[in-house]
């Protein structure tokens, strides 16, 4: 008796070609980003998260109201999480050591790590927020930025 499958998964070429169109997505939001800036995330607020503040800068006041709405209990856990997400990345940053060597006479080769001046991370909101998507971006270039 042979195995028939009900359903199946998409071919290999399928999956290619999906992987070429998110590419090509993702290499054109972020030009158009480099490109227009603020215009462009706002745009983008706008297309993706029906998002049209004024500033995207929030107050004070703005970010104490919201934290306001927030359960004790939630509050913790995303504190144990920042926690988890900083104590974890400062362990990643401790392994990455600058290297240099010369491997022949006048040739050297390395690396070094130069933490980055500023970041923008992307927190998808709407009806499925992704708070640990926070934690692993903002937490994480933290932890870097306090090297220096």
């Amino acid at each position: 008796m042979s195995i028939r499958y009900l359903k199946t998964g998409k071919s290999e070429s399928d999956k290619e070609s999906d992987n070429e169109k998110v590419v090509q997505i993702v290499s054109d939001t972020l030009k158009k980003i480099e490109n227009e800036g603020d215009t462009a995330v706002r745009e983008l607020a706008i297309k993706f998260d029906n998002y049209a503040p004024e500033s995207f800068r929030l107050s004070q006041d703005d970010i104490d109201a919201l934290i306001a709405k927030v359960s004790p209990e939630d509050m913790e856990d995303i504190r144990f999480a920042n926690a988890q997400v900083t104590n974890f990345a400062k362990v990643q940053l401790a392994s990455m050591t600058d290297v240099e060597v010369q491997t022949l006479p006048g040739v050297i080769l390395g690396h070094k790590n130069i933490p980055v001046q500023s970041v923008g991370c992307y927190v998808p909101g709407g009806k499925f927020p992704m708070v640990a998507s926070a934690h692993m971006s903002v937490a994480t270039a933290k932890v870097q930025v306090y090297r220096v």
